[in-house]
């Protein structure tokens, strides 16, 4: 049966209208969008109770790209891919894979350092006591940005399982002080044009304490490093009920977001699906990132990626729905009407203020989203028209379910 969404995009256009939104650049904006999807969300992964497989899940970097080109053909808006240096690279072929992703048509996004799966990193990599762990964990970092050299990269995200599990087991300043010194050293070392993401998590792998616990500790880190360095914020790194607007809104203030790991959760990092279960705290964010885009500010271009690993849901499948869900946030919150927004808020009517944004929120964008993806020559169907593609039957066959599929728990 077709799909027959005009009609109802020729009465949505009317509406928008009406909010005084140039549907025009609206669909220009939606058309640039840009989201990076992650080599490890391709891969088999699990919880500390185990790796869970699926057959045509990827092993190789090379297959994770292929996948990872599947879902930018399919939305037109995934044309880069961040890499996991421990778990994408077995060697220094990094001009063949750069030239294997631009030949698939994505390129190599953000280079991601692993310190927090060896051994010696049980207590601490950039904190831990001992100067030689240190330097093992800065020289990781050192030879990530060799990497990210060699394959276009200019984005070094950087996340810390360092913390400790008891009181009285570290110093909390001596161990602060040796992540600014690591931190520093690493930051120096970076070429003109990279940045520095830097990621914070309130706790898990350790629970009583982490080094990098919240945004304002990676914002004070960022700030020691210099004018490059910013704060990446993991939409499932804080604790039930924290207002992440607010502090994307804070950090888009102070010029220093860097970017985003798109995910959700409803306990603790649980790496849902965007928008799976608070779809409304995606788009009050993308409400905060849409002001910052309509008026003049110097914070650099925030570098939107997702970080998931399913276990349950089909991995491309899950990654299209992913992006389609990133797409509605970003619909919806250009849709707000801003001029009855600005007089609600300057009038302290505060039930006139949350009605804008509601029905804002309450718009269906999907005749808008499928036009948008006709014009540039997509179907305007992503997942249907990749679940009909015979790709996913294909690499069932060819790959089976194989152990090592990279990832952690993998």
């Amino acid at each position: 049966m077709a799909d027959n969404y005009k009609p109802k995009y020729a009465l949505l256009v009317q509406d928008i209208q009406t909010r005084g939104v140039d549907v025009n650049k609206v669909k220009a904006r939606l058309k640039a969008q840009q989201i990076e999807t992650p080599s490890w969300g391709y891969s088999d992964s699990g919880t500390r109770f185990g790796p869970y497989r699926q057959p045509g899940s990827a092993v190789t970097i090379e297959e994770k790209l292929a996948d990872a080109a599947r879902v930018h053909k399919f939305t037109g808006v995934a044309p880069s891919v961040a890499v996991h240096v421990l778990w994408d690279f077995k060697g220094d072929n990094f001009g063949e894979i750069r030239a294997y992703a631009e030949s698939l048509g994505v390129a190599i996004g953000a280079i991601n350092p692993n310190v927090f799966q060896d051994r010696e990193y049980a207590f601490g990599s950039i904190t831990n006591t001992d100067p030689k762990v240190r330097k093992m964990a800065v020289d990781h970092m050192l030879y990530s940005i060799e990497i990210g050299k060699a394959l276009g990269s200019e984005v070094l995200s950087l996340w810390f399982a360092d913390g400790t599990d008891y009181p009285g087991q570290a110093d909390f300043r001596a161990r602060k002080n040796y992540a600014e010194e690591s931190l520093r050293t690493v930051y120096n070392a970076m070429p003109p044009g990279m940045r520095m993401l830097i990621e914070y998590k309130p706790f898990e792998p350790a629970f009583y304490h982490t080094d990098l616990a919240d945004w304002g500790m990676a914002y004070s880190f960022a700030n020691k490093c210099g004018p490059n360095a910013h704060v990446l914020v993991d939409l499932g790194h804080h604790f039930n009920g924290q207002n992440v607007e607010h502090i994307v809104a804070f950090l888009l203030d102070e010029a220093r977001l860097g970017g985003f790991h798109f995910n959700n959760h409803k306990y603790a990092d649980d790496d849902l699906t965007v928008g799976s279960v608070n779809p409304y705290e995606l788009f009050l964010i993308y409400n905060e990132l849409v002001k910052a885009e309509d008026t003049p500010n110097s914070n650099p271009p925030v570098a939107y990626m997702i970080d998931q690993s399913f276990i349950t849901k089909s991995k491309i499948e899950g990654m299209i729905q992913t992006v389609m869900a990133i797409q509605s946030a970003y619909a919806k919150a250009m849709l707000v009407d801003r001029r009855k927004l600005a007089a609600a808020q300057s009038a302290h009517d505060v039930l006139g203020a949350e009605l804008v944004m509601q029905q804002a929120y309450n718009t269906d964008v999907e005749p808008l989203l499928k036009v948008v993806r006709e014009e540039m020559g997509l179907d305007p169907n992503p997942l249907e028209a990749f679940s009909t593609s015979g790709y996913m039957d294909k690499i069932r066959k060819e790959r089976g379910t194989r152990a090592g599929a990279g990832g952690l728990g993998a």
